[in-house]
C-alpha cells in the first residue's frame, strides 16, 4: 500500500449510483478500528458543495478511499459543518450505520431469543434483520466464520425485545466485548472486475491478526515522536464491580477482583442495559484486565519503514515494540487496536497506530 491515497469517492447508498469519482479532500485522515467502525475526516471548499451539492448527503452517502488502485477504506459520510474558510467531513465504517437502526420488530425479526448462541451467529442476523428491511441495505457481507464463544442459558436468554429501544450497534458490541470473545472490523475491497465495491465486515475466531515476527515498531527506527506514557493510580483497579440492567436490590452485580501485593483500588463500571450474568461477568472481567496495567504505550506515531510498511499491518496484529526516551523504557509486544493513515502529515504520511498489551487479551478461552 501506498501511503498517498489516489483518489477519495463517494456513491449513493440506495442507488449505487457514483456521486463523485475523485472528490478533492484535503487534510485527509482515515483508518480501521478493531471491533468498531473506524473513522474518516477532511476538509472540503464549500464552493465545490454550494456549486455540486448532491456530492455528498449525510446519511446516505458512501465515500472510499482508494491508494494504488485498491480501496483502503470505505464508510458512510455522517457529519459537515463549517469550521473557518472550510468544511469539516467526518465519516464512519460499516458498523457505524447499526447504531442508527432499532429492532423494530423485536427478536430480530424472530431470529432470537438465544441460548448458547454462537456470537457471529448473532452479529451475522443483527445485519441480516438491519438489510432485511426496506431502504436499510447497505450490501455489506459479513463473514460466515463460527466460534464457540456463545451468549445465553435456560435461565437467562439473550433478549432482543423492541421496547428496550437498544441500537442493533448496542447487540453486536455485546458479542464482542467479553473476554474470548470474536473480533470484527470493517473492510472494502473492488470486485474482481473493480466496477463494484465489496463491502464486508471480517469476523475473526479465535481472534483477526497474528503475533507479527516480520515488522517491529522501534524508537530508534519508525516511531517519530516519544509517546506519552501514563501512570495513574487514578485508573488503576484490580478490584471491578460490574453493575448491570435492573434496579435497587434487583440490580445485576459482578465483580472481578484479584490480590497482587497492591493496596486495594476499586472502580465500578456500569452497563445498564445488560441482563445476563454471564456477559456481564464477562465485560467485568475484561475491565479489570485492562485497569490493571500501569504505564501503558497506548498510541504511537510511525512513519512508513522497511521495519513496519504501511499495509503490513492491520488491526488485531500483536507487533513487538520498543519505546526508549529520558521518562520510559518499555519492551514488548502490544495489539493494534485501530491505525489511521495521515497522508498529508508534515513532512511527509504518518500513521498513528492505537495500541494495547497484547497479553490482555483472551482468544478462544485461552490467554
Amino acid at each position: 500500500m501506498t501511503s498517498v491515497p489516489d483518489r477519495v469517492l463517494t456513491q449513493h447508498a440506495l442507488t449505487g449510483e457514483w456521486l463523485s469519482l475523485a472528490l478533492p479532500v484535503g487534510e485527509l485522515e482515515y483508518g480501521d478500528e478493531l471491533n468498531g467502525p473506524g473513522s474518516l475526516t477532511g476538509t472540503l471548499s464549500p464552493r465545490l458543495l454550494s456549486q455540486n451539492p448532491t456530492l455528498l448527503d449525510p446519511g446516505t452517502t458512501l465515500i472510499y478511499v482508494e491508494s494504488a488502485g485498491q480501496l483502503r477504506w470505505g464508510g458512510l459520510v455522517w457529519d459537515i459543518r463549517p469550521q473557518g474558510d472550510s468544511l469539516q467531513l467526518e465519516a464512519a465504517g460499516w458498523s457505524s450505520y447499526l447504531m442508527h437502526r432499532y429492532d423494530v420488530d423485536g427478536q430480530l425479526g424472530a431470529r432470537g431469543p438465544y441460548t448458547y448462541a454462537d456470537r457471529c451467529q448473532v452479529i451475522r442476523d443483527v445485519w441480516a434483520y438491519a438489510q432485511s428491511i426496506a431502504d436499510g441495505n447497505l450490501g455489506v457481507t459479513v463473514d460466515p466464520v463460527t466460534s464457540t464463544s456463545t451468549v445465553g442459558t435456560p435461565a437467562e436468554r439473550y433478549d432482543s425485545n423492541w421496547w428496550d429501544g437498544r441500537a442493533l450497534g448496542d447487540i453486536v458490541d455485546d458479542m464482542v466485548s467479553a473476554e474470548a470473545s470474536p473480533d470484527y472490523t470493517c473492510t472494502v475491497a473492488w470486485n474482481s472486475g473493480k466496477t463494484a465495491p465489496v463491502r464486508r465486515i471480517r469476523l475473526g475466531w479465535p481472534r483477526l491478526g497474528a503475533r507479527r515476527t516480520d515488522i517491529m515498531f522501534s524508537s530508534s527506527t519508525n516511531i517519530l515522536e516519544d509517546p506519552e506514557i501514563p501512570f495513574s493510580g487514578d485508573d488503576y483497579a484490580q478490584v471491578v464491580i460490574g453493575m448491570g440492567a435492573g434496579d435497587g436490590s434487583a440490580k445485576r452485580r459482578q465483580i472481578s477482583a484479584v490480590r497482587n501485593g497492591r493496596l486495594r483500588l476499586e472502580h465500578v463500571v456500569d452497563y445498564p442495559e445488560v441482563k445476563g450474568n454471564d456477559v456481564l461477568a464477562s465485560l467485568t472481567a475484561a475491565e479489570r484486565g485492562r485497569r490493571e496495567v500501569l504505564g501503558s504505550v497506548d498510541q504511537i506515531i510511525i512513519r512508513d519503514t522497511p521495519a513496519a510498511p504501511f499495509g503490513s499491518w492491520q488491526v488485531g496484529d500483536d507487533v513487538y515494540t520498543r519505546v526508549h526516551n529520558p521518562w520510559v523504557d518499555y519492551v514488548g509486544w502490544r495489539r493494534i487496536t485501530g491505525w489511521t493513515i495521515k497522508p498529508d502529515a508534515p513532512g511527509g504520511p504518518q500513521a498513528v497506530i492505537d495500541l494495547k498489551p497484547a497479553d490482555a487479551y483472551k482468544y478462544g478461552g485461552v490467554s
